[in-house]
């Protein structure tokens, strides 16, 4: 989801579902399930969150109880890079925030292999999950990866053999 996505989050849209998200860029809410690990990651935090003393019903919230400034997340990400030698890892420049869409986009794309109707159908459900309000603007999250390559490759050489893609 997007970073003001997920600071705009409010304890009630954790549903035994996933998470609901209101009112994003195009005025328009959508459910977003989530991964056993994930959710599993959020029933943890959830314990912590709601032990805390405090009348702001913003999701993620400061150990002081208060919503989390745009800013405050950033600067916490940034330490995160600087803790794990990533600055500066991609060609000089240091990975953002949003890098994280594209990167889940990229990844999920993978896992369809060689299947063109299993492609069709996860690029409709991942533009939906990523909030696009039309499918083609998924296209520009995605990128050459030597996976994604290497099954392009795969799938063209089997078309020119007349084998099975």
């Amino acid at each position: 989801m997007r970073i003001a996505e997920a600071l705009a989050l409010q304890i009630d849209d954790v549903t035994a579902d996933g998470l609901v998200v209101r009112q994003t860029k195009f005025q328009k809410s959508r459910l977003l399930p989530l991964h056993a690990t994930a959710r599993l990651a959020l029933d943890r935090y959830l314990v912590t969150r709601r032990s805390l003393t405090t009348t702001d019903r913003a999701l993620f919230v400061s150990v002081a109880g208060q919503s989390l400034p745009y800013n405050t997340v950033r600067r916490i990400f940034l330490q995160l890079l600087d803790s794990t030698n990533l600055r500066g890892a991609y060609a000089g420049r240091d990975p953002r925030i949003h890098d994280l869409r594209h990167t889940f986009a990229v990844r999920s794309l993978e896992q369809c292999r060689h299947d063109r109707a299993a492609i069709a159908r996860h690029i409709v459900a991942l533009s939906t999950y990523l909030g696009h309000a039309h499918v083609t603007d998924t296209y520009w999250y995605l990128q050459a990866t030597p996976t994604l390559m290497g099954q392009i490759a795969e799938a063209g050489e089997a078309l020119l053999t007349g084998g099975v893609a």
